[in-house]
């Protein structure tokens, strides 16, 4: 797993737009996310991403808390929940 300071870039959600792809099979950045640590609600396209090519960290913009990361490992691709309260449509 990615540790925060070996990030290759720090980015908005919609950099991540192809790894949550490839576990929705849809453009998922237009939902919105709530943090379950200080229960902003923010387009996941808004969140801070730590990015390189094996994993994406989703950050709540406001408290910095990990919503989700996204893995991948060769062809599979996986979801780690983390302080995500629940995702909803705009």
């Amino acid at each position: 797993m990615m540790r925060a300071e070996n990030a290759a870039s720090v980015v908005d959600g919609n950099a991540a737009a192809g790894m949550l792809w490839d576990v929705f099979g849809a453009d998922v950045t237009a939902l919105v996310g709530v943090c379950g640590g200080c229960g902003d609600a923010s387009p996941v396209a808004e969140a801070v991403v730590e990015l390189d090519e094996t994993a994406a960290i989703v950050r709540c913009r406001s408290c910095t808390h990990t919503l989700f990361t996204v893995l991948r490992e060769g062809e599979q691709v996986r979801l780690v929940l983390g302080m995500l309260h629940e995702i909803v449509r705009p």
